[in-house]
């Protein structure tokens, strides 16, 4: 396959967004501000920013700037390593407004086609180039001329489009697994709350319990009415908690063994309900090193620090670092049940937090936090349904993973030519289950 060299300057133009007075950001409106946060530069492509509650614009705003489905935007700031160059595709026409920190990509249709461009901009070879002219401050920036003089090496059109359809491809079948996992916790979410919050779960003759007259009693350790007869216990009698710890980064062989090793930062780039891996592993000698536990396969992590409240559940043995209460499940009850209490209850958890530089929760404070204790026979009915759906969401976790991997792997092969697409190839379906 020959490749053709060009600035992209050549082949597309790049243009500012709006500089957007703040006097004019809302929290409710029509339009919405474009941000940093709309990209998901770990993912690729767009996603809502819920980091901030006043994303909306109320003032006037020249036509060019609000943005139409389809549009391909690109960050000109880089307040997170790895930001530049990343690509994001607008969702829905008449409600975004392209600000100053956001870059509109037009490309020349005759000459370059946009869904290849959407890949070839976070390519590696794009990405150095702007990382390299990027100016050298704590928060890098680019320019519009800066990424019109990248250099890039392109395959003739009709190549262009193929490789774009089939990375699409990839992409829309990972899209649909999340969505699907979306739906799934919503599902799961909705039954912990009709049963365990409101307690119109299935009395003895299937009716909602609550609703139907089921009696309720006042508790004073949650301040609110509970069903008649359940009880209230410490989270340490539902779960051994464990804390974690570091093993000297200092030491190189500490790292690169069989040991998952999990920190906060995992969980944030993940953003997932299931964890198995981890950015590093550690060694035999780094876990003997320190005072991490190893937990075992349906542990619950939450982050007690800097963030306070991630959660995920533990899809194999793992330890972590510091940054973490752990909680592994006694008798009678279910790392499910104490996961949705745990997230419903993070308000509460999050005032328990103390600390100048950044507040964290003592293990001995959530030894002494509440937990209401679910009767046996109604966990199980409850858990039987919840179970599936989880197996189901972390089978979809599996794929997702696979498919970006595949992407990420086969997007470079494409772009520098050691790969071409056939013409049939274009045609395979990855919508299936």
């Amino acid at each position: 396959m020959q490749l053709l060299k060009y600035k992209l300057g050549e082949l597309l133009d790049v243009s500012r967004g709006a500089s957007l007075s703040g006097e004019f950001y809302s929290s409710e409106g029509e339009l919405i501000r474009l941000t940093l946060g709309h990209f998901d530069y770990q993912n690729g492509g767009f996603k809502e920013n819920t980091s901030k509650d006043n994303l909306y614009f109320v003032g006037s705003v020249k036509s060019q700037f609000i943005l139409n489905e389809g549009d391909i935007i690109t960050p000109l700031t880089e307040q997170t390593p790895g930001l530049l160059g990343s690509t994001a595709m607008i969702p829905e026409s008449g409600k975004y407004i392209q600000s100053q920190d956001v870059a509109l990509i037009r490309c020349k249709e005759d000459m370059l086609d946009p869904m290849f461009c959407y890949y070839l901009l976070p390519s590696m070879i794009v990405k150095s180039q702007l990382g390299a002219a990027a100016q050298q401050t704590k928060i890098r920036h680019t320019t519009p001329d800066r990424i019109k003089d990248v250099v890039v090496f392109i395959p003739e059109l009709e190549e262009q489009r193929r490789i774009g359809v089939t990375l699409h491809s990839i992409d829309r079948k990972i899209a649909l697994n999340r969505e699907i996992n979306r739906n799934l916790e919503a599902m799961a979410r909705q039954l912990y709350d009709y049963w365990f919050v409101q307690f119109d779960f299935p009395d003895e003759n299937g009716k909602p319990y609550k609703s139907s007259g089921g009696k309720m009693v006042w508790n004073e350790r949650l301040r609110r009415e509970i069903p008649d007869n359940w009880v209230v216990e410490n989270l340490s009698d539902a779960a051994e908690i464990y804390n974690g710890a570091t093993p000297s980064t200092a030491v190189q062989s500490n790292y690169g063994g069989d040991i998952v090793w999990i920190t906060p930062k995992d969980l944030s780039e993940q953003q997932c309900k299931f964890v198995y891996h981890g950015a590093r592993n550690i060694s035999q000698q780094g876990y003997d090193s320190c005072s991490t536990h190893m937990l075992p396969t349906h542990s619950l992590l939450m982050s007690s620090r800097a963030p306070i409240g991630l959660l995920s559940i533990s899809e194999v043995p793992l330890c972590t670092n510091q940054g973490f209460k752990s909680f592994v499940p006694k008798d009678g009850y279910d790392v499910f049940y104490i996961f949705y209490y745990i997230r419903q209850q993070l308000p509460k958890i999050e005032q328990l937090g103390t600390g100048t530089t950044f507040k964290e929760v003592s293990r001995e404070d959530l030894m002494r936090f509440p937990i209401l204790k679910i009767p046996q026979g109604l966990q199980r009915e409850w858990l039987s349904r919840v179970e599936s759906m989880a197996e189901r969401q972390f089978k979809s976790v599996l794929e997702t993973d696979k498919l970006k991997k595949q992407r990420d792997e086969l997007l470079p092969l494409l772009m520098n030519g050691q790969v071409s697409v056939m013409p049939t190839e274009v045609n395979c379906d990855l919508s299936h289950d």
